[in-house]
């Protein structure tokens, strides 16, 4: 599997394009607006969208992805459906937030455990909430590599200080979820720069071993 990011909205969220080499089919995560964009990389590198994925279902991520998907006649698949009520919504946090979405219904709900297929490549899906309720997560076992949407950044992890936001879970999510993957496994998050996930276990700040240990030791965990 290939893969690369276009930077997409004013939130510069990290749209990643992968696709198939064998046979030029393609998967487009987070495709939250514009598409122009990635219709010329697509167009650029000579390959066919055959699913649109979504992590979750906030406007910066999924305002574009109904849009997406019928334009070029692309499944749509995920989030899982603990976001059903944000992908409902879609666009009145579009009007919001001043970004372009649109609601949409998938033509898949994800759940923990399911595999997503274009060409001859396959995705696991990893049910990740704690930035939202419904987020998941995609991993290729092959090239060892993530994508986590908002729920882990280099140095950082994502928001829970809302309404679909809880920090247990989202710790649970890092550390249970995404960190047994593997330290040697690199991760592409919804915004900035990638790392590894032994880096960050290493290094990061919030929820990194030592980080972990202060937080239990003051009983926030």
């Amino acid at each position: 599997m290939q893969f690369d990011s276009v930077p997409v909205t004013r939130a510069e969220q990290n749209c990643s394009i992968l696709w198939c080499p064998a046979t030029h089919a393609a998967a487009v995560i987070d495709p939250g607006g514009d598409l122009d964009r990635i219709e010329c990389f697509l167009e650029w590198e000579q390959l066919r969208l055959e699913l649109v994925l979504v992590t979750h279902a906030h406007p910066d991520h999924a305002g574009g992805a109904a849009r997406l998907a019928t334009a070029t006649g692309a499944r749509l698949e995920g989030p899982h459906r603990g976001d059903e009520h944000l992908v409902r919504s879609l666009a009145e946090q579009g009007r919001r937030y001043r970004l372009p979405a649109d609601d949409f219904t998938p033509d898949r709900w994800l759940q923990d455990g399911d595999e997503v297929r274009f060409g001859r490549e396959a995705l696991k899906v990893l049910h990740c909430p704690g930035h939202s309720q419904g987020h998941v997560a995609y991993f290729h076992p092959g090239r060892r590599h993530a994508f986590v949407g908002d729920i882990l950044f280099r140095h950082a992890i994502g928001a829970w200080e809302h309404a679909d936001g809880n920090l247990g879970e989202l710790v649970r999510s890092i550390r249970e979820k995404l960190f047994t993957l593997g330290d040697d496994v690199s991760f592409t998050p919804g915004h900035g720069e990638t790392s590894t996930f032994g880096h960050e276990r290493l290094h990061n700040p919030f929820i990194g071993d030592e980080a972990l240990a202060r937080w239990r030791a003051d009983r926030i965990l």
